[in-house]
């Protein structure tokens, strides 16, 4: 069972000088790269606990971040109302996604990794196209800010959680909210 093998810290990842705020692991299990106050990205090996390097260009916060399934790039979502799509190769910024009126909150990218959706303080969600940097469209409908997103594998779904305490589920297809949990 799960619960009853014992856990043991195989490294410690110690470099962020600020508390982190999001974390992520690459597709491979390899790597990981996370966020945190001081307004970084680290990206880190996770067989050495070593850090890697340090992404810089947000001017607040970074809250959320992801990985493409392919390990070539990276979202995150700061306090400065911005997002960020940068390459884990040359470890250098390709986009700033702008649109959001608030702090962004939550990100996930589809499962082919030309697309993101990211959720904000400004009670929305954006869908951003990331072979371009543009915003598609936002779908509004909480109350309160977004604090959590997920897409489906199929990329034709988007699941986010809202501080109104609440769930929606939206069809990305028709840009219309099937339900609300």
């Amino acid at each position: 069972s799960l619960y009853l093998t014992p856990r043991k810290e195989v490294c410690s990842l110690a470099g962020n000088n600020t508390s982190v705020k999001a974390v992520t692991v690459s597709a491979n299990g390899k790597g990981a790269l996370s966020g945190s106050l001081d307004d970084t990205l680290k990206g880190w090996k996770l067989t050495t606990g070593k850090e890697l390097f340090t992404l810089e260009g947000h001017i607040n916060s970074v809250k959320a971040v992801a990985v493409t399934a392919d390990g070539k790039r990276a979202i995150s979502g700061s306090r400065d109302y911005t997002l960020k799509v940068w390459d884990l190769t040359t470890r250098k910024e390709v986009f700033t996604l702008e649109g959001h009126s608030n702090s962004v909150n939550a990100v996930a990218v589809s499962a082919d990794g030309k697309g993101a959706i990211s959720g904000s303080w400004d009670d929305t969600l954006k869908v951003w196209n990331l072979t371009t940097g543009k915003e598609l469209f936002t779908l509004e409908g909480h109350s309160n800010s977004v604090k959590a997103v997920a897409v489906t594998a199929d990329g034709k779904r988007a699941i986010y959680g809202s501080r109104d305490n609440t769930l929606k589920v939206w069809d990305l297809t028709t840009r219309k909210e099937l339900f609300t949990l």
